[in-house]
């Protein structure tokens, strides 16, 4: 199994990334704190963590994304605890990892609970396994910092109406800028489907209910 690809990013959708190499593509997760190392297109190079697993009587793969061979090391060395699986490790590098790692090393599970997916008993479990085995990860650099205007959250939903839009060949530019202009003029929107529908009739303002017809 490789570990290692060079290709050219097409697309980015939430935490996935979608990597053309030589012709084949391959989406891949990046954990939160990798995401601002990763290019939103053209050439890339990722360290891979393929994790495979069973579905019933089918099998799948999973690929997780880094941005460098210490960062996927470190990756390794939390699934090295038994209560933490791939999604979960992917999850809890939400902060930088040097970060993480300095908190392990002090055994500070006041931050790791912190962590998305991180309680009380596995960051216990974390610090058991790992205290004094972190050293080479504490000096892993955070993302370069990003000059770009402060927005809003978004819900999780709208990066699955940003996908669709991507699919349908709009430029990210433009399909973010129709979220965020929809999701400030209509918070009462919950979901994917309801985002791009309000998406639409904001388009084509001449479809909305009730628009050219006659009423009684």
């Amino acid at each position: 199994m490789f570990t290692r690809i060079f290709g050219t990013v097409l697309e980015r959708a939430g935490d996935v990334v979608r990597v053309d190499v030589a012709g084949l593509v391959y989406d891949v997760i990046l954990p939160p704190s990798v995401i601002a190392k990763v290019p939103d297109s053209g050439p890339v190079t990722l360290e891979i963590y393929p994790h495979f697993a069973l579905d019933g009587n089918a099998g799948h793969f999973t690929f997780f994304g880094f941005s460098n061979g210490i960062e996927r090391e470190f990756f390794e060395a939390l699934l090295s605890v038994a209560s933490i699986g791939p999604k979960s490790a992917a999850r809890a590098f939400s902060a930088p990892m040097g970060r993480i790692a300095r908190a392990i090393d002090e055994g500070d599970h006041t931050f790791l609970r912190s962590l998305p997916g991180i309680g009380q008993q596995k960051a216990r479990d974390i610090v058991a396994k790992l205290q004094g085995k972190v050293a080479r990860f504490l000096l892993i650099q955070d993302a370069p910092q990003r000059a770009l205007p402060e927005q809003p959250p978004m819900p999780e939903f709208a990066g699955e109406a940003l996908a669709v839009l991507l699919q349908l060949a709009y430029r990210r530019t433009e399909a973010e800028a129709m979220i965020a202009e929809t999701l400030e003029r209509a918070p009462h929107v919950g979901d994917a489907e309801a985002l791009l529908a309000e998406i639409y009739r904001r388009r084509n303002p001449s479809t909305a209910p009730g628009d050219g017809v006659a009423h009684e």
